[in-house]
């Protein structure tokens, strides 16, 4: 059953290869059994996204040519699936787990040897795999914004870190890094009774997370003379933090973060490096210290549930993060903003939005 009258094409924003986004009216979505056609209302930005325009492709995620795009809410206008009839809103994660491989089964489900993934967002219409439809699809209530609930996804992934480094009530922490899932993760800390501190070299970033309740914030690139005032300024007896989350994602700040632990902590090594580069430590601090060291991929059915939760409470105040609403049709200029650096944390993308439009966050409170 349909609400309203679906058309046979769409505005989409097609990825053709390096720097090669182009706006394209294609065919609408054709759905297989239990699939879900749905209506964008909105998407937003992501730096996996800017990655993806940057080098043309994603090993996992999407080859060339393919629309592209992973955070999303909006209102079903097809379903094949009698859960989610249409007119109901959702929010949909960008994968979901088999159920049944080996690592599925160890309660590991973000390493699935047979991962789904979907992309689409940066479109009119977006079709839902079914098993996202079962596995991580969830309804959303009436007031809340689609640019709200779009943050669910990469949030998911931020809860996961956060878990497991299990941060505790009074501990230390210290968050690599400033961009949309730093900002999450140390939100995430302080949530969990941390004091947090935050360093990256962009001011206007770290206005954010004081926003968020970060306690101090150091506007400095890391170096060895930052790291030794860091651990002397805001640690007891300048041993270390008691965990560091990186979430940068280049080798030397990998290092960087496990020589600002004390001996005994942890390290969640949470920011992607390309593919080849590898991590070098002292290995005597390393074991003598007994320096825990993790690593945070992806999301799970679990977090997916619990960052709505956050979302929907305002404990995680997405608008925050989630700063203007643009128009579809400006979507390439808003992945050359971002590559530039003069774009907010997060962008709502909102197909509905005549081109040329800038919503601010009070408009995005009423736009649906």
């Amino acid at each position: 059953m349909m609400t309203e009258k679906v058309p046979d094409k769409m505005l989409a924003c097609v990825l053709h290869g390096k720097e090669d986004a182009r706006l394209e009216e294609i065919p609408v979505p054709t759905l297989q059994a239990g699939d879900l056609l749905l209506k964008v209302e909105a998407a937003l930005t992501c730096g996996t996204d800017l990655k993806v325009f940057l080098r043309g492709y994603h090993e996992r995620m999407i080859q060339p040519p393919s629309v592209f795009g992973h955070e999303f809410a909006g209102k079903v206008v097809v379903s094949e699936n009698g859960r989610f009839p249409a007119g109901t809103r959702i929010v949909a994660a960008n994968s979901a787990p088999c159920g049944n491989c080996y690592f599925c089964e160890l309660g590991k489900p973000n390493l699935c040897t047979d991962l789904l993934f979907a992309n689409g967002a940066y479109a009119e219409y977006v079709r839902i795999p079914s098993r996202i439809v079962e596995k991580n699809c969830l309804p959303l209530p009436p007031d809340l914004p689609a640019a709200k609930a779009a943050l669910v996804e990469p949030l998911a992934c931020a809860v996961k870190g956060v878990e497991d480094v299990k941060i505790k009530t009074g501990e230390k922490v210290l968050v690599i890094g400033a961009g949309p899932l730093g900002l999450m993760l140390a939100r995430l800390s302080v949530l969990a009774g941390a004091e947090v501190t935050t360093v990256d070299d962009q001011s206007d970033r770290l206005a954010v997370a004081a926003e968020l309740g970060v306690t101090y914030t150091v506007a400095e690139r890391l170096s060895p003379h930052l790291i030794e005032r860091m651990r002397h300024d805001y640690t007891p007896h300048g041993l270390g933090f008691d965990c560091v989350i990186e979430a940068v994602g280049k080798p030397e700040t990998w290092n960087h973060a496990v020589e600002l632990v004390r001996p005994g902590a942890r390290v969640n090594l949470f920011g992607g490096c390309p593919r080849g580069t590898e991590l070098r430590v002292d290995t005597t601090r390393l074991h003598y210290d007994e320096i825990r060291i993790y690593a945070s991929f992806h999301h799970t059915p679990e977090t997916v549930r619990k960052a709505l939760e956050f979302v929907k409470s305002s404990q995680v105040p997405a608008f925050s993060l989630v700063r203007e609403g643009r128009s579809l049709l400006d979507l390439p200029e808003v992945l050359q903003e971002m590559r530039e650096g003069k774009s907010p944390p997060k962008t709502a993308i909102l197909p509905r939005l005549p081109a040329g439009s800038r919503l601010s966050v009070d408009e995005l409170e009423t736009f649906k």
